[in-house]
């Protein structure tokens, strides 16, 4: 079964796509912070890692430059996704290395599930 974490301040929004991505048969962590993502991507060695960028105290960017740094976890991939549509950011994240750098408020919970399972074959 393959494990994904997902790093989303937002509790509701959270749930909703945890709910969702078990019902497709995957296992999901929750994480509301930078730092707790940090833990928990190195305690659970997700497949995938499903990022907002929004993130109180340190932002997605933060966690994208953390995660770089440590090889023990930088090669697991990252889908980007926040209603933070600024081309700098963007453009930060995806030379950072995340796969895709998704708006929210453009997909649906189906679509980007559809999107993690493309990366996750």
């Amino acid at each position: 079964m393959k494990k994904i974490l997902i790093i989303e301040d937002e509790k509701v929004l959270a749930e909703m796509y945890k709910e969702k991505l078990e019902m497709e048969g995957f296992e999901v962590c929750l994480a509301f912070d930078v730092k707790e993502g940090i833990e928990l991507v190195k305690r659970e060695r997700p497949d995938l890692i499903l990022l907002d960028i929004l993130l109180p105290v340190e932002n997605g960017v933060s966690f994208l430059k953390r995660q770089k740094e440590d090889k023990d976890i930088s090669e697991i991939p990252v889908i980007a996704f926040s209603n933070y549509d600024d081309p700098r950011v963007k453009k930060e994240a995806i030379e950072l290395g995340v796969k895709e750098y998704l708006i929210k408020t453009n997909y649906t919970p189906t679509e980007i599930t559809e999107k993690i399972k493309k990366y996750l074959k």
